[in-house]
């Protein structure tokens, strides 16, 4: 069997010119997105046909091993990530059904006094990234838009808002996913990876409420609600900050988010919204019946869904001997034709071609054991105590939620076929090693790894496994704090998810926009791009003198000197 070590010069010698023709697939991508306005899943088979051309001819890698490449990167598309999202989306979608949606929107609209910003900013903020911790793979957003657009934001307006939430949480998101497998390919202490980050993550949690007020209602918005955008920003941020410096990194968001939530509904115990009425005006949505004050037993149910995903998602998550035994149901299957045929530059065989068949682990798996619970509890209130109770409703629903999804399902497919081809071929290692290669620069641009990383496999864990480890490695040569650069991959990467494809997919579909995915991708390409560069200019200054002192008390690396 012919080996295939990809190489980061495989274009006429030059690392330049491979990276250059690296990003020709993703270059083709936004291209047809925006510019020729072609559909989600159109711009990924186009630019997944280019990156099989580009792996072949300018990486000489086996059409067979890009094919199966491809191939491999379609399942994961499939299990779990396209699950994920269809299972979120059905565990809303069953509030809605048993018509237990209008009390869950009651008790919010309760919390917000009335105000539809407030309750958006909660809902995609807050419980979204409540959400992130716990589950993570896109699942928030599907979640959170819908519920955002069911209070009478608009799909576009819902959609933005809730991929630019997504962003501060997506660093901790899953349990710590993406630090442990930073610290994991780097045998640098993820504890500390999670500290750092916890003194970078928590600037974007200062900003993003008032983001997400300027998307919902303008500057009009913010004018009006600054003062609760600052407290949920600033409970968010100082919870994150302790509990991924002093408490665990794996609970930061769990802790984080419930810390804003509580925080903001504490001071909206002595604050008032202002231009609430007004605000609906120009938003055009009605005006709500006034909020009934609904029984404990309502209440308790409207918000049984969550509460039950908590608690299945941190039984599986949080309870050793649950964890292993659902770890030990995993199918580690060796992908045919190119698993011992892709090797790296010492022979090694590459832990990546083993496709990991999570059918009980995953967090579609848990999502769907989720619903099923909480289709059972629903369906027994409903028939009036009578148990067996009827599931038909529940089941033509999950029917109704994968036909709704099959073009985001298949967009999401392609998009990971696409990750894989450039992964496994070179063409993404080498763009990293090309920025790689700034020298003095290199710390600032940090940060623009992760970006792109995340921005192709929809996974800021991916693109930990991409580079992290070359971050790494480059800090060490350029006399740089290795620990520095790989959380600053983590950073980077969480303001690329909200322009990544895979969750473009999700949003639109979520918000009932089917291929307008090149909407919603205008509408947050530059916030995306004014939080990168913030945090290149933030994590750049962390590594002089200037900003260094943020780093103190933690056990860094010595320099070379």
């Amino acid at each position: 069997m012919e080996k295939y070590t990809p190489a980061v010069d495989a274009v006429a010698g030059s690392v330049t010119a491979s990276a250059l023709v690296g990003l020709i697939p993703l270059l083709v991508f936004f291209a047809a997105l925006v510019v020729l306005k072609r559909s989600a899943h159109v711009s990924g088979l186009i630019a997944l046909i280019t990156a099989i051309v580009v792996a072949v001819a300018g990486f000489k890698m086996p059409v067979g091993y890009a094919l199966m490449s491809a191939l491999q990167g379609a399942a994961f598309g499939i299990m779990p990530i396209a699950l994920i999202v269809i299972f979120a989306i059905w565990l809303y979608q069953l509030t809605v059904i048993n018509g237990r949606f209008e009390d869950l929107r009651n008790i919010f609209d309760r919390v917000g006094h009335g105000d539809i910003r407030v309750q958006a900013l909660l809902i995609a903020f807050c419980f979204g990234g409540l959400l992130e911790a716990l589950a993570g793979f896109g699942a928030p957003v599907a979640i959170t838009a819908t519920m955002v657009m069911a209070l009478g934001i608009k799909p576009l307006r819902a959609a933005a808002a809730v991929l630019v939430a997504n962003t501060a949480p997506v660093a901790y998101g899953a349990i710590g996913t993406p630090i442990t497998t930073a610290g994991k390919l780097t045998n640098i202490d993820p504890n500390v990876i999670g500290a750092i980050i916890g003194r970078q993550s928590p600037i974007l949690a200062l900003v993003v409420p008032l983001i997400l007020l300027f998307i919902i209602d303008g500057r009009r918005g913010v004018k009006d609600l600054w003062p609760i955008a600052l407290v949920t920003g600033v409970t968010f941020a100082v919870f994150q900050f302790l509990s991924s410096n002093f408490f665990s990194y794996e609970l930061t968001d769990i802790v984080a988010a419930l810390g804003g939530l509580g925080g903001t509904i504490l001071f909206m115990k002595i604050y008032e919204p202002r231009g609430s009425v007004e605000a609906r005006e120009r938003l055009g949505v009605a005006e709500p019946p006034k909020a009934e004050k609904i029984s404990g037993e309502r209440t308790f149910l409207a918000l049984f869904p969550y509460l039950a995903l908590i608690v299945v998602f941190g039984i599986a998550k949080l309870v050793p001997p649950v964890t292993a035994f659902l770890a030990s149901t995993d199918v580690k299957i060796p992908w045919p034709v190119i698993h011992e045929a892709l090797v790296d530059e010492t022979g090694a065989v590459r832990d990546s071609t083993v496709f990991t068949l999570s059918w009980l682990s995953s967090p579609g798996s848990l999502l769907l054991i989720t619903g099923i619970i909480v289709a059972i509890v629903y369906s027994f209130c409903t028939s009036g105590g009578k148990f067996p109770s009827p599931l038909d409703a529940a089941a033509k629903e999950l029917g109704n939620t994968f036909y709704r999804m099959r073009w985001a399902g298949l967009t999401i497919v392609l998009v990971l076929s696409l990750a894989y081809v450039m992964n496994f071929s070179g063409q993404t290692i080498s763009i990293g090693v090309w920025l790689a290669g700034t020298g003095a620069a290199y710390a600032f641009l940090s940060p623009l790894l992760g970006w792109i990383g995340t921005a192709v496999t929809g996974s800021d864990t991916s693109a930990n496994a991409l580079f992290a480890k070359l971050q790494q490695t480059a800090a060490v040569e350029l006399n740089v704090h290795p620990e520095l650069t790989v959380a600053a991959n983590t950073s980077g990467g969480v303001v690329g998810k909200l322009i990544s494809p895979q969750n473009l997919a999700i949003a639109a579909t979520a918000a009932n926009m089917p291929g307008q995915e090149s909407v919603i991708f205008r509408k947050v390409i530059g916030w995306s791009v004014v939080l990168v560069l913030f945090l290149c200019l933030l994590i750049g200054l962390q590594s002089t003198p200037v900003l260094g002192w943020m780093l103190a008390g933690l056990e860094l690396a010595p320099l070379g000197g």
